[in-house]
């Protein structure tokens, strides 16, 4: 008994110990900025918003905004881009970006009403040269009667006039039956701003897709380490049991290399392994040997049993890969200078009300780990309590969020 009080009194010690995320915005249903109270209330009646279908999932901050995805998995959704002012409440409306007549289209269109149309947005990111990058699934009413409105694009603003700069719609050989982009990783230096490649995840088609900004072209990359792992599709997130079968999702990328490029980590989230390759082989492997360029694909290693993570984030400063864990309520980590093992990859925050099905993470430019958890499993498989808070948003240091850690 003794030696049990003295193992629960260090575990308490280690929690105490921990740095604890400030909240920095909470909902229990979002809603938004509405030009009158009239548009909202009709809106309502006619069905382009239906309040609680509305549910964020993806994030990305830049100097006072930070941007928030709403994407259409059910009907209703007023606004898929948006963002909030970080000096304004913590309950605050969500503000369409980049207005709301890009961002109000009907579930059941038919067409992209303009370029500037945004349809349904899960991840985001700002890259140094002051632009939102926004993979744009193109899609309506995932979870019920589906509706392709347009095939999935790329779209980037300028930050510094919100204008829409550019939008590259996929080509069909960089698709497959089952494709769906969920995310977007930029990689760019703010020197050489025309030369930016987009590195986009395909969960369901388990590939990753490269754009390259200066020559306006895209490819498909193929590998084995892009599926998802059978003995890891079992989820069970605050009692509700399911099965996802999710192949790559994160990528996430290093500060560069002697030579210039940077390693590019990932993952598929139904898995609990860590891969990387160099984006010297992502940007080139049209001209690669595939058979050669398959052996430039190396595992790190396992993170060990119920480490699925749906997203992560490098921290240049630290060189900390940051990895959200859906299954243990939190965020964990890895210091990319130490071998990648369980005992390497600590739980750095967690609380399975606070943190119930960490979403989204993102470093930003200033070192500091912006964190979304939304309680996602409820609003698929269950009901959300529109009486409790279901989304809430952290942040903190990357330096605060590893002290006294294996991270450290």
């Amino acid at each position: 008994m003794r030696a049990l009080s003295v193992i629960v009194v260090l575990a308490l010690a280690s929690v105490c110990k921990a740095a604890l995320p400030q909240l920095r915005f909470a909902w229990k249903q979002v809603d938004y900025a509405w030009e009158t109270p009239a548009d909202r209330d009709k809106a309502i009646k006619d069905g382009t918003f239906v309040q609680y279908n509305n549910f964020p999932v993806g994030l990305a901050r830049w100097k006072n905004k930070l941007f928030i995805t709403v994407p259409r998995w059910k009907n209703g959704v007023a606004s898929s881009l948006n963002y909030v002012d970080l000096d304004g409440p913590t309950d605050q409306p969500l503000k369409p970006y980049p207005s709301f007549k890009d961002n109000l289209v009907p579930d059941n269109a038919k067409m992209l009403p303009s370029n500037s149309s945004v349809i349904s947005v899960f991840r985001v990111h700002v890259d140094p040269c002051d632009r939102l990058w926004v993979m744009d699934t193109g899609l309506a009413e995932i979870a019920g009667s589906a509706n392709q409105i347009v095939g999935p694009s790329i779209m980037i603003f300028d930050l510094n006039t919100d204008q829409l700069l550019h939008r590259y719609f996929l080509k069909l050989s960089d698709m497959k039956e089952d494709t769906f982009f969920a995310n977007i990783v930029v990689d760019v230096d703010k020197d050489t701003c025309d030369n930016a490649f987009a590195y986009l995840s395909d969960l369901g088609g388990y590939g990753v897709v490269v754009y390259s900004l200066k020559q306006d072209d895209s490819w498909r990359v193929s590998h084995h380490y892009f599926f998802f792992e059978p003995l890891f599709g079992s989820y069970n997130v605050a009692g509700i049991k399911f099965h996802w079968t999710d192949g790559v999702f994160s990528v996430a990328l290093s500060e560069p290399r002697e030579n210039g490029y940077r390693t590019a980590f990932f993952h598929a989230m139904s898995s609990t392994k860590e891969f990387c390759v160099s984006t010297e082989l992502l940007r080139n492997y049209t001209k690669l040997d595939k058979t050669e360029a398959f052996h430039d694909f190396k595992l790190l290693g396992d993170r060990g049993d119920n480490t699925q993570s749906s997203a992560s984030s490098y921290d240049e400063k630290t060189k900390v890969l940051f990895y959200t864990q859906v299954n243990r309520d939190g965020v964990a980590c890895w210091n990319s200078n130490k071998p990648y093992t369980p005992e390497n990859n600590p739980l750095v925050i967690t609380d399975p009300k606070l943190f119930e099905f960490t979403n989204d993470i993102k470093v930003d430019n200033e070192n500091n780990l912006w964190m979304l958890s939304d309680k996602m499993p409820r609003f698929i498989y269950s009901e959300l309590d529109v009486n409790d808070i279901n989304f809430r948003i952290f942040s903190i240091s990357t330096s605060e969020a590893i002290a006294g850690t294996t991270c450290q």
